[in-house]
């Protein structure tokens, strides 16, 4: 009868450790892993991007080789300062992209770095991805087609989780790629990709964009680049999510209480 409520104790206590951690795997907070050069973070007084009718995109440089299993984004919806995101937003699927890099230069078709092949491309439903809230500031919103600046348009920003890769791209430590999408949303609003915070970017880099600007296609690649100031979008390329190390170890818990049981 001991061993009976002790294995019911144990098990309780495993249960209890994997419980939260289930809804929350595909979530990405700060301080947890990456395989980029390093998370490009939300402003949170920042800028979003209109996402709805330009492809826009920013690169990384690959930081552990292996397959891309994890996106996170960072978002805003026009005029929109509610936690909750707009109702058209769980019906609109995200194109996202991965691009070689061309650095740009002499000889090259633009004088900035852009995206050059198309190595790999996926679509994916609202089922194949998850948003959360995550957090508030005054944030401004520009249309990159026309170049219309509008300041204080918004509160709210939110985080997508893109979990879902049945086929990853499978990158190389080193190389440069760029993460290209476009998600479009019907409705009076429109969402945008919001910008870095370059302010929390380590040394040397802090306080200045990654490489080159980010860009939108219009016509060719055209920086993302207004009011003076060039822009980075908010990113990070991620391993399995760290809440997933909880599930396993407790996961390995069970199996192993189990198996001593039955010796």
């Amino acid at each position: 009868m001991f061993f009976a409520k002790k294995s019911l104790v144990v098990l309780a206590v495993l249960g209890t450790l994997m419980f939260p951690a289930a809804p929350a795997v595909a979530h990405w907070y700060e301080g947890d892993g990456h395989k980029m050069h390093f998370p490009q973070l939300p402003d949170p007084n920042g800028w979003d991007v209109g996402w709805s009718d330009s492809w826009l995109g920013d690169d990384w440089r690959c930081s552990e080789t292996g397959p891309v299993t994890d996106i996170h984004l960072w978002v805003s919806f026009k005029e929109w300062s509610d936690i909750d995101v707009p109702a058209p937003m769980f019906a609109a699927p995200i194109s996202v992209q991965i691009w070689s890099n061309d650095p740009g230069g002499a000889g090259a078709t633009y004088p900035y770095s852009t995206p050059l092949d198309l190595l790999w491309e996926g679509n994916f439903e609202p089922s194949d991805y998850t948003v959360r809230y995550a957090g508030s500031g005054h944030q401004g919103w520009y249309w990159p087609a026309t170049g219309t600046e509008i300041p204080y348009d918004h509160d709210s920003y939110f985080q997508i989780n893109i979990d879902k890769i049945m086929e990853p791209f499978y990158q190389e430590e080193g190389e440069v790629y760029w993460l290209v999408t476009k998600m479009f949303v019907e409705g009076p609003n429109p969402i945008g990709w919001k910008t870095a915070d370059l302010d929390r970017y380590p040394d040397p880099f802090n306080g200045e964009h990654f490489m080159d600007d980010a860009v939108h296609y219009y016509e060719g690649w055209n920086e993302i680049y207004f009011e003076g100031a060039s822009r980075d979008l908010a990113f990070v390329i991620t391993p399995e999510p760290g809440t997933l190390v909880l599930l396993a170890t407790a996961g390995l818990g069970l199996l192993l209480f189990a198996w001593r049981r039955r010796k």
